[in-house]
């Protein structure tokens, strides 16, 4: 099939937003499965499975006090071996890449502290987190360098997009998260103005997963069994470096895509399982790339997901999937069953987004029979709360596109506004539930700060199955409207939405809202 020029397609779609019905095939055909530009690796790629799945180190707390565990944790460049053979300057919590899970418990308040031993600002955001404002990581509350001069500080203020009023600390600042929400697959990351994406790809990403007794309860795979698996593009130098645009945000405007497919940090890798149930918490950490996961077995045959679990938490039963679609910043649970299967059996996890060696994922290789004691129950969350629209319930729309500024400037804008410290889209009263609908020309991640929700149409239709238990991101396609019910439970104060398309929210695609 002949590909579509980006100007030829934002024609068709321009017709499309003035009244031609397209379908979700012809969308598929029109726009791509994928979003953003490959940036080439500059030397040789590693061959897929080749290095065996490497799983983070777990955090523990420099102290512990009733109710409460404090961590401490140091941003610092380390060097790693990601492509076998060479080493990889990374931008690391604790200097490796993916930074240590945290493993904390709700209702338990986590204190972490970060140093920041860098020559760069950061800012870390605990996505998904209900968490008070002055610890969820607004773009410009700055952590400056610890060895930063009152002339550095002031420098890394200037020219900041949107303006800056944020709190800036120097050397290391404590982050409190109460906590005060179910168990779930959370993610931290650096969420630095204008920088979010480089600093990512150069490595400031983890797990932090929170537990709690309901899923305490549950019989699913646990221990060595329960595997977080953060997936990621990237490109190389050949010296084996991050190769990521000196000008990203002018060269790579709808986003980077790399040619090296990382899970854990490892190219392609292998893990060897038992015929038995494993938990995966998938979590889709790159800067633009979409996943459609498939399994496919030897022979062609393929192999089937049950989902349990959402961005928010446990879902309110298990939902079978024959592929799971994932865009930058999504999570998904699932459970995947080896049993049955005989040993030396290789199973391929494919992305069907992607294109050529993008194509692969990871391989299971089933080495061994053991005793399994987990099983799936029908019901999941008992205490799941599903909303419903109510008459009189707030209703805001916001748009994610592409807008002319001024003076010949495209910049990816929300309600045709780039973001700006002054400027507040929505004013939620703490407690309540509204009805979102976010409308889009691109592909755009929408990810809201504090508020979990519900998707309840896609298109005018019922919601995916991607779009299943509470959420903070969702995933918007070209000229469609998802409509949410955003619940605002935690705290008052400033907060915001934004595009997860880490090249756009740099490019001032994020908007603020204020919970009263």
């Amino acid at each position: 099939m002949r590909r579509l020029s980006r100007r030829g397609f934002l024609g068709l779609a321009a017709g499309a937003g003035a009244g031609v019905i397209v379908g979700a095939a012809g969308w598929s055909r029109l726009a791509g499965a994928s979003t953003g530009r490959v940036l080439a690796s500059a030397g040789p790629l590693p061959k897929p499975f080749g290095v065996p799945l490497p799983v983070p180190p777990v955090a523990r707390p420099v102290r512990s006090e009733r109710g409460a565990d404090f961590y401490e944790v140091e941003q610092r460049e380390g060097r790693v071996e990601i492509l076998p053979g060479r080493k990889t300057a990374v931008w690391g919590y604790d200097g490796i890449f993916p930074g240590p899970t945290f493993a904390a418990r709700s209702g338990r308040r986590t204190v972490l502290q970060v140093r920041n031993n860098l020559t760069v600002p950061t800012v870390t955001h605990l996505h998904g987190g209900v968490t008070p404002p002055e610890s969820d990581g607004y773009p410009t509350d700055l952590l400056l360098p610890a060895r930063c001069s009152p002339g550095q500080a002031r420098q890394a203020h200037s020219g900041m997009t949107g303006g800056h009023d944020g709190r800036t600390t120097v050397g290391y600042r404590s982050y409190e998260y109460p906590l005060s929400q179910q168990a779930a697959t959370l993610w931290y990351h650096d969420h630095r103005m204008d920088f979010s994406a480089p600093q990512v790809w150069r490595g400031l990403a983890g797990f932090f997963l929170i537990g709690d007794q309901e899923e305490d309860r549950l019989p699913l795979p646990g221990g060595d069994r329960d595997i977080p698996l953060m997936l990621c593009d990237r490109s190389f130098e050949e010296d084996g470096s991050f190769r990521y645009p000196d000008h990203g945000h002018d060269a790579f405007p709808d986003g980077v895509l790399g040619d090296v497919q990382l899970v854990n940090g490892a190219p392609w890798p292998v893990l060897e399982v038992s015929a038995t149930r494993y938990r995966f918490r998938l979590l889709n950490a790159s800067n633009t790339r979409r996943y459609q996961l498939r399994l496919e077995a030897e022979k062609g045959r393929r192999g089937r997901f049950i989902q349990i679990g959402s961005d928010g938490g446990l879902l309110a039963a298990p939902q079978p999937l024959d592929t799971i679609d994932m865009a930058p910043g999504e999570r998904c649970d699932v459970v995947i069953d080896f049993a049955g299967i005989s040993v030396g059996s290789r199973i391929t996890l494919r992305n069907t987004a992607a294109e050529g060696g993008m194509r692969d994922v990871m391989r299971f290789h089933v080495v061994r029979t053991a005793r399994d004691d987990s099983r799936i129950p029908a019901r999941l969350a008992t205490s799941f709360d599903k909303l419903t629209p109510s008459k009189g319930m707030p209703v805001r729309a916001f748009d994610f596109r592409r807008t002319n500024t001024g003076e010949d400037r495209q910049m990816w804008t929300i309600n045709g506004q780039p973001f700006s410290t002054d400027t507040v889209l929505a004013s939620p009263r703490l407690g309540s539930v509204e009805r979102w609908r976010f409308s889009s020309d691109f592909h755009h991640p929408v990810h809201a700060h504090l508020a979990q929700f519900q998707v309840i149409a896609r298109g005018g239709r019922p919601p995916a199955p991607a779009d299943a238990g509470w959420k903070d991101t969702v995933d918007v396609r070209p000229y469609e409207v998802v409509e949410v019910l955003a619940r605002f439970a935690g705290y008052k104060g400033r907060y915001m939405l934004h595009c997860h398309n880490l090249e756009h929210e740099d490019m001032a695609m994020m908007g603020n809202f204020q919970v009263i």
